[in-house]
Formats: C-alpha cells, sequence, structure tokens
C-alpha cells in the first residue's frame, strides 16, 4: 500500500512521527506539509496544490482546517488514488457544508470522516481494511490476575497514546484498570479538540477517551461503571421515541452503544458506554442509572 499524506499542525506532527514508529514508514511515499495559518476560507485552493505528486493509493490528510480539505479529489485525481481518510478532531476543523462538498467532488473513492482518528474501524475497503490491521479504534490483549501482566497493543490509536497506555497499565489493579487507563489517555495526552462538538453534544477528545477505556473493559472482560436500562421501567419506544439513542455522543459517531432489542427497548453496551449521563436525563421514564457493580462485557 502506499500512502499519501497531507499534513499540518502539532496534531499532524504527532499523527505522522507515531504511523512511521509503528511500522508505516515504508508505505508512505509522499508527505506534503502546510502551514496552520492557511485561512479557513480560500477563493482557489488550487494555489495550495503540491508539486510533487507520487502515485498512490491512499490519502491521509491530518490537521487541516477548513477549505484547503478540498485539495483531496484533484490530488486522488492525479495520484490515483482511491481511498481517503480525512480524520476529524476538531468541530470546527470540516462543517458539514463542505464534507459535503467534498464527497460530491469525487466519483469511484472511498472517503471516510473518522470523529475522532482512533474511531476508525474497518470498511469495505482493501486500503482501509489494511491500514486497520494496525491502526485506528483501539484493540488490547491484558493478561492479568489481581493485578496487569502484560498488555499487547492490537491495534492502536494514530496519534500513539495506545501504546502509552498500554506500558502505564503494568502493575494496575485489574479493579482499577479502566480508571487509570483515563487517567494515562490525558496525561500522554490527547491532542484532540475540548470544545463540544454539536453534532454529537460532546468534546472530540471525551469521544477519544471512551475509545481507549473501551478497549480496556473488552480486553478484561468486565467493568464496574455503567449506564444501564431497566427492562421493566423502559416502556420501548413508544411514546418517547428512544430519546436515548439521539443524544448518546458515540451513537451519534456512528457506534452501536445503544441498541434497540427485538422488543422494542434499548440496551446499553457497557464496554463502550462513556458515563456521559446524558441517556439518564433524557429518558423520560427514569428507566436508565449508573451501575457500580461488576458488570460482564464483550469482548
Amino acid at each position: 500500500m502506499k500512502i499519501f499524506i497531507l499534513s499540518s499542525g502539532k496534531y499532524g506532527f504527532r499523527i505522522i512521527n507515531n504511523l512511521v514508529s509503528h511500522g508505516l514508514s515504508s508505505s508512505i511515499v509522499g508527505l506534503e506539509e502546510f502551514s496552520d495559518n492557511i485561512p479557513e476560507f480560500i477563493e482557489d485552493v488550487s494555489n495550495y496544490m503540491p508539486v510533487n505528486l507520487p502515485e498512490c493509493d491512499l490519502i491521509i490528510s491530518v490537521g487541516l482546517f477548513g477549505d484547503i480539505n478540498l485539495l483531496v479529489s484533484e490530488i486522488a485525481s492525479k495520484t490515483g488514488a482511491k481511498t481517503i481518510i480525512i480524520p476529524i478532531h476538531h468541530p470546527r476543523q470540516i462543517p458539514n457544508a463542505l464534507k459535503e462538498e467534498i464527497i460530491n467532488s469525487l466519483k469511484e473513492t472511498t472517503i471516510v470522516f473518522p470523529k475522532p482518528f482512533c474511531s476508525l474501524s474497518a470498511v469495505y475497503d482493501p486500503y482501509i481494511q489494511e491500514f486497520v490491521e494496525k491502526f485506528g479504534k483501539p484493540e488490547l490483549n491484558i493478561e492479568a490476575d489481581k493485578f496487569i501482566k502484560q498488555v499487547q497493543v492490537k491495534r492502536g490509536a494514530p496519534c500513539g497514546s495506545t501504546w502509552y497506555v498500554a506500558e502505564e497499565l503494568v502493575g494496575v489493579g485489574v479493579d482499577e484498570a479502566e480508571f487509570e487507563a483515563g487517567n494515562k489517555f490525558h496525561n500522554y495526552p490527547c491532542m484532540a479538540s475540548m470544545n463540544k462538538d454539536p453534532l454529537c453534544g460532546d468534546t472530540v477528545m471525551h469521544l477519544a477517551g471512551y475509545k481507549t477505556k473501551e478497549a480496556v473493559k473488552r480486553a478484561l472482560g468486565f467493568t464496574f461503571n455503567a449506564a444501564v436500562v431497566d427492562k421493566e421501567i423502559c416502556q420501548g419506544g413508544e411514546d418517547c421515541a428512544h430519546l436515548c439513542l439521539n443524544v448518546c455522543p458515540n451513537v451519534l459517531c456512528g457506534d452501536d452503544t445503544i441498541s434497540i432489542e427485538n422488543d422494542g427497548k434499548a440496551i446499553i453496551d457497557p464496554a463502550s458506554c462513556g458515563l456521559c449521563k446524558k441517556c439518564i436525563s433524557e429518558c423520560p421514564y427514569g428507566a436508565i442509572e449508573i451501575f457500580n457493580e461488576k458488570i460482564a462485557c464483550r469482548k
């Protein structure tokens, strides 16, 4: 796989360094760095077109704000790329209208906008599937008894935070692992925005943190904190229209943190739940509460 990267700012710099240090250096055939002072609104983006464009399969655009992202369609045409990844780390980065313009400018090209980058999972595209063998939504193997003995990163966040958290978890008690993973994630630190994203009602940094803790919970097979639906109280959407689905930040970003069973009642995946508590305040029947005892998680 041949990868061409468009990058800007500290966020882009961190992504590139991590991809290179974890095995993608031989796949990167070109790199174009843009100033982080480029205006968000540009009359003619062709003025910023890179001079040297290598043939490639996958374009990754990281850290670029605004209209400069419109370059990807012409770059894809000139390089032969059939796949594009534009991760979102800030709510102002690519407004919906701009995203639609980018999508409409591309034909026979797969393009995804993971929010955040560490939410990227496999789709029906060979180059994304190859990329997420190592980078994307975190996945861990954990060897432990009462304490964590070893952590293997099967798939890590493209920014590198997963490898850092994995090292820091060794020696931590399993009952504290989820909480400690959240602390170490912030210590790394995550460079995603703390500005609330209006489309999901949460910050992109929080979304990234949920993915890190989910990886730990799934590897261990349990959690001690999650929102739980009381099936006897849940009305199955007849009167509430499943309002919980409309406020869960993970669901609004494409995850199945909350799903609806055949009886119409909601169920919350304890591993994916980020404890934002938005569903609790939204449920008109008070059917959701935080459960603070050990809960099994799907591995």
